[in-house]
């Protein structure tokens, strides 16, 4: 009955360090992706997607009944569905003019995606003056959108505005750091022989 007895703890002991261990296997695992997950979430927003940030907070006062204000926002359905499909006419159809309009038909270029994209589409079709304008727009409604400074960088790169360049990289990188994509973009087109008549 004693040998029984030892036989039953130690499988149970057997079974609870099997237990235990499976558990903070798991638990390790887990903590080990939420700790990468903060990271990753950033590079992935930072490289630009097809969901816009925020908008800028506005300029009226907290509790104000100003119907003009709301009524000149639009449908935040309506406007992400624009927002999406004129990334998509930018990024699979390189259709720059059509997105240029449906960028602006949002009425939203107070927001520094919108502004960023626009900027991106007349630098595409080689409209420099007005490209950096729309990219001055979107860093005066959001001064550390990462997109832009990459973008804006190498519109700089395209100009032969290399110290400019690298100060859009000094400021990606304490952005989002050396390892985002907007910063290894930017670093690439500088490390191109000057030049070289690039376009990126």
């Amino acid at each position: 009955m004693m040998k029984a007895s030892m036989k039953t703890t130690s499988m149970k002991t057997t079974s609870i360090s099997t237990t235990s261990l499976t558990r903070l296997t798991t638990l390790a695992v887990l903590a080990a992706v939420m700790a990468a997950s903060p990271a990753a979430l950033t590079t992935a927003f930072a490289a630009g997607n097809e969901t816009p940030s925020s908008p800028p907070p506005s300029d009226a006062k907290k509790g104000s009944k100003d119907k003009k204000h709301h009524e000149t926002r639009p449908d935040t359905r309506a406007f992400l569905d624009g927002y999406r499909s004129a990334y998509a006419t930018i990024y699979d159809k390189h259709d720059y003019t059509s997105a240029i309009a449906q960028l602006k038909a949002l009425q939203q270029d107070d927001r520094a995606d919108v502004a960023n994209l626009i900027g991106y589409s007349y630098r595409k079709l080689g409209d420099y003056k007005v490209s950096q304008a729309y990219y001055e727009r979107a860093l005066k409604a959001d001064p550390n959108h990462a997109r832009t400074w990459q973008y804006y960088g190498l519109w700089q790169v395209e100009q032969g505005n290399r110290d400019q360049a690298q100060y859009h990289l000094g400021r990606l990188a304490a952005l989002t750091g050396t390892d985002s994509a907007e910063y290894k973009s930017l670093a690439g087109a500088l490390a191109q022989a000057p030049g070289t008549g690039l376009t990126y």
